[in-house]
């Protein structure tokens, strides 16, 4: 497997930093490339924030910006980057342009990762001359704490990227998924867009609190949801008969469910109804605090998830 020393992460928000922080932890050399004037000071007040949770972590070089720099340029921050995470926004003409800056002076190894939440990779791959080295590798934010990966290559990509790739985020204990052909949203992407939406119609029927109708999630299918997937789960559920069995006691109720299911829309009433729920969350814990707490929920999940695997 490649180490993939030097990294390159290109658009520096949320999951950029984010990445950027675990490929430190990790003990790579890390180049941070964002035109704004304000990503030397954002990613290190970041990296700071997660140093803690990291650590946590056993990630032995959290916190460490030693091995850290920015280049505004994308051409010249990619020159000697084994590999590069593209993180900048959900923009297809962005994303073309960015492509076409770096191509050139990409190292003949280097490999391209896209965080893109939804584009896909064979309008991105339009970007490239040659589009071999570009794969998707959709994470979930922040991916620095949550382990999943999506990934995709294609008929245009090298035929040992996309097996170079998972075995890179592998190493940085990812749990890699792959999508066998392309879809709008990926996978993950869509499976939480549909629960949303039936969030969003269960608020515009006041049928209960936004701040309940979360509660109902967290501490209740999303709570099982966090061991394994609802198909395992209720295959356990169905007794002696698996899955089957479940399907033929729960199927009709199941199926009534499905077709009484709500729709929804981010029109302007919803997202003022959204904003009025969650003032009163906000009400109750701050914005830090909360965030505080989704970080260390994580981490004490992970850790279990680790110590179960070593016992």
């Amino acid at each position: 497997m490649q180490s993939f020393e030097n990294i390159t992460v290109i658009g520096a928000g949320t999951i950029g930093m984010s990445w950027a922080a675990l490929f430190l932890a990790s003990g790579r050399h890390v180049t941070v490339c964002d035109p704004n004037p304000a990503t030397q000071q954002n990613t290190c007040a970041f990296i700071e924030s997660a140093t803690d949770t990291l650590k946590a972590l056993n990630w032995p070089n959290a916190g460490d910006t030693q091995k850290l720099k920015f280049d505004s340029d994308p051409a010249s921050a990619v020159l000697n980057a084994d590999f590069v995470q593209e993180s900048i926004p959900e923009r297809i003409s962005l994303k073309h342009d960015l492509y076409a800056q770096i191509e050139g002076n990409l190292l003949a190894r280097a490999i391209v990762g896209t965080s893109t939440s939804g584009i896909e990779l064979s309008v991105l791959q339009k970007g490239f001359s040659n589009p071999s080295r570009l794969i998707l590798a959709h994470p979930f934010n922040p991916p620095h704490l949550i382990p999943l990966v999506e990934l995709l290559g294609n008929q245009l990509t090298g035929d040992t990227v996309l097996d170079t790739a998972e075995s890179f985020y592998q190493s940085l204990g990812k749990q890699t998924i792959r999508l066998n052909k392309e879809i709008t949203g990926h996978i993950a992407n869509r499976l939480q867009a549909a629960l949303w939406r039936e969030c969003l119609y269960l608020l515009k029927e006041d049928v209960a609190s936004l701040e309940d109708i979360d509660k109902a999630v967290a501490f209740g299918p999303g709570l099982r949801w966090a061991t394994m997937g609802p198909s395992s789960l209720f295959h356990l559920g169905g007794g002696e008969q698996g899955i089957a069995g479940f399907c033929k006691h729960i199927g009709p109720p199941m199926q009534q469910w499905w077709d009484d299911l709500g729709d929804a829309q981010l029109d302007d009433d919803t997202v003022a109804q959204l904003s009025r729920g969650m003032a009163d969350i906000s009400a109750k814990i701050s914005d830090d605090k909360l965030r505080e707490k989704r970080d260390k929920l994580i981490v004490d999940f992970l850790q279990s998830i680790n110590q179960l695997n070593t016992d």
